[in-house]
This record gives C-alpha cells, sequence and structure tokens, in this order.
C-alpha cells in the first residue's frame, strides 16, 4: 500500500507541475510554444462552437458566434488547469494522509480556492495545501495578466485592419485589391503607396510577434463581421503582387520589403499550427489564383483606367511568381481562424482542410511539420 501511494503522489505531482508549466508556456514565454493541453482545450472549445455556427441562418448570426471561440476558450483554459491541479492535488493529499478520498477531496478545493474551511495535519498535508493555494491564485492571476497585453495588440491590429476597409473595401463587401488600387488611382496617391507599405510591413511585424506569443489574438475576430487580419493580410500582399507586376509604374523597394515581411509572417504563423508548406516555391507553381481571374481583376482596373502593363503573359508570371510565397499559408490560416468570405483568399480555401493534431507523433504521422 505504501508503494501505491508513493507511485501515486509521484505521478500526480508531475501531472500538477507539467499543467503549471502548460500555463507558462501559454501566457508568459514570450515566443511561440505548442502546449498540448491548451490546445486540447481550444480544439474542445473550436469543436462546439463551429456546429453550433453551423446553425444559425445568417451571416451576421454566424459571425456573432464564431466571435466566442477565443474569449471562451480562454475563459476555458483556467478552469481545465484548475481541475487538473485540483485532480492532482487531490491524490497527493490521500498519499499523504490516511483520512480517505472525501477527506482528500475536501482539503484540496478549500487549499486551492484558499476557502479554509478543511485544516490539513501534518507538515506535508501543509505544505500540499500552500502550494496548491498559491497555484490556484497565480493561475487566475495569469489570465488577468494576460487580458491587457492581449487586448492592447487587438487593437494595434485592428486600427490597420479598419483602415484598409476604407481604402480597399467595396460597399457591403470584403477588401480586394484591386478595388485598393483604383481607389488610389482615382484620387492620385499611388505616390502615397510607399507610405502604405512601410505600414504595413510594420504591421506584419507586430502581427508575427503578437499573434505567436499570445496564442488566442489570431482567433479573435474583427469587432465587424466581414473583416479579418487574415484577409486584410491578404489583400495588402496580392495589392502590392499586382502593383509589381501588373501597374504601369516603378517598382517600388518599400512594396518588396513588405511582401517579403508579409509571406515570412504569414509563414511563421502557419508553422505555429502545423499548415504544410513549400519553403521555396518555383516562381511558376499553381496557385489558387487562376489565370481567368487575374484577367478580370486587369480587365476591372483597366476599366477603372488604371495604367498596365501591355506584356499580360509577363505580369501573370511575375503575379504568380509573388503569390506562391503566401498562397498556401494565406488559405491555411483563413480556414483556421474560419475568416469570413473575402477575394482571393477566404473564398479560396479547398476543404476538407486537415485538423490541426494535438500530439507531435499526430503531427508526424500526419506530415504536417513545414519543410
Amino acid at each position: 500500500m505504501l508503494v501505491l501511494r508513493i507511485a501515486a503522489f509521484a505521478i500526480a505531482a508531475l501531472t500538477a507541475a507539467s499543467t503549471t508549466l502548460s500555463a507558462v508556456h501559454t501566457f508568459v514565454l514570450p515566443r511561440a510554444a505548442q502546449v498540448r493541453l491548451s490546445r486540447a482545450a481550444f480544439l474542445v472549445v473550436r469543436f462546439f462552437i463551429v456546429r453550433v455556427a453551423r446553425l444559425r441562418r445568417t451571416e451576421r448570426a454566424t459571425d456573432d458566434t464564431l466571435a466566442l471561440f477565443a474569449p471562451l476558450s480562454l475563459l476555458f483554459l483556467p478552469v481545465v488547469w484548475l481541475t487538473v491541479i485540483g485532480a492532482s492535488y487531490t491524490v497527493m493529499f490521500w498519499s499523504v494522509n490516511d483520512q480517505g478520498w472525501r477527506a482528500a477531496i475536501n482539503a484540496s478545493g478549500s487549499s486551492m480556492f484558499t476557502l479554509g474551511f478543511a485544516h490539513p495535519s501534518g507538515l506535508p498535508a501543509t505544505f500540499l495545501a500552500f502550494s496548491e493555494a498559491a497555484l490556484g491564485i497565480a493561475s487566475l492571476a495569469l489570465l488577468i495578466t494576460y487580458l491587457p497585453s492581449m487586448y492592447a495588440a487587438f487593437a494595434r491590429r485592428e486600427a490597420q485592419v479598419a483602415l484598409l476597409a476604407s481604402r480597399a473595401g467595396r460597399e457591403g463587401r470584403a477588401p480586394w485589391a484591386p478595388t485598393m488600387i483604383i481607389r488610389f488611382h482615382a484620387i492620385g496617391a499611388f505616390d502615397q503607396l510607399d507610405d502604405l507599405w512601410s505600414d504595413w510591413e510594420a504591421w506584419f511585424v507586430d502581427v508575427e510577434e503578437s499573434h505567436l506569443s499570445l496564442a488566442a489574438l489570431p482567433f479573435y475576430r474583427s469587432p465587424l463581421p466581414g473583416r479579418s487580419w487574415v484577409t486584410a493580410a491578404g489583400t495588402v500582399l496580392d495589392g502590392v503582387a499586382l502593383m509589381e507586376s501588373s501597374v504601369d509604374t516603378p517598382n517600388s523597394p518599400r512594396a518588396q520589403l513588405c511582401i517579403r515581411a508579409g509571406f515570412l509572417a504569414l509563414r511563421r504563423i502557419a508553422d505555429f499550427f502545423n499548415i504544410p508548406y513549400d519553403a521555396d516555391p518555383a516562381p511558376d507553381d499553381e496557385t489558387s489564383i487562376t489565370r481567368e481571374e487575374f484577367d478580370e481583376a486587369l480587365a476591372t482596373m483597366a476599366d477603372a483606367g488604371v495604367p498596365l502593363k501591355r506584356d499580360r503573359d509577363q505580369a501573370w508570371r511575375d503575379f504568380n511568381g509573388w503569390r506562391v510565397n503566401y498562397d498556401a499559408v494565406l488559405l491555411g490560416l483563413a480556414t483556421v481562424t474560419l475568416a469570413p468570405p473575402a477575394p482571393w483568399s477566404s473564398d479560396h480555401r479547398k476543404p476538407p482542410y486537415r485538423r490541426m493534431p494535438v500530439t507531435r507523433r499526430a503531427r508526424a504521422r500526419r506530415g504536417n511539420a513545414p519543410q
């Protein structure tokens, strides 16, 4: 019996320690860390939210339901952590005292929530009570201190997304790169595009840093339905690709720096979600945009008076050469985040998209590791 209690204590202690480490990796560690327990909790909430969203009859109602995913996941995480820690300490209290499971449950619950109605006897039990109380308070404190940083990053991200809606959006429709180019041409503001590209280069850098260190942030939806940080990123990247490949203006170093910062940021976020992509694609590799769609976009810009390059075949090759760098990760992130429909991004995703594996062994079996 003594051996059983010792083994149970050791397993429970390791479980409590690994759960605490999961909370530290999720909320404190300033880098991307794939935490199995946190990932599993997110996937459970996602499973139910997606199924409820499918029952909603309008796009607005569906978006309102999907918007609950990230907040509910964050609230669910401490519940999971405290449940696992509480169960682990219950086993440890049972291991150090001969008072049975009921007394162990009372001691664990009283210690975690600092209620004080159970008074452990003996030095080992007292130490367990103090340590569990500290872990319970620390878990909630981590969540509380995590939220201001996350919402500050969310506000920075959404400010640029909102600005893009006025520059590239159409009435009642999602932003589209040709619309942005037409609008800047109509107001004679092509000379201001370099400033726009610089702003978005900085935005991509900020999004990469914040969305890797704050794991829930990619799933926070924009305040207004139809907007998404993923589709906004796709609009800007397509805008740069069209300007550099098809519009008859001098090439811009700032634009090229912007698109490079963009696809690198999306790739690193895609790595976190195990989204497969070719890290070194050929310029003539196939993308989700067809030649017909490209020609239609150019025809739309030509009708609006945008000066275009004469060699459309070369323009298509150049555009595809840019697009191939971010096509797979853009569509993958649109699928993972359940982005609203938008031209050339979320409307081109190809279901069924493979679910995110929870464990490292499952990822190896699925071959999802990026190249």
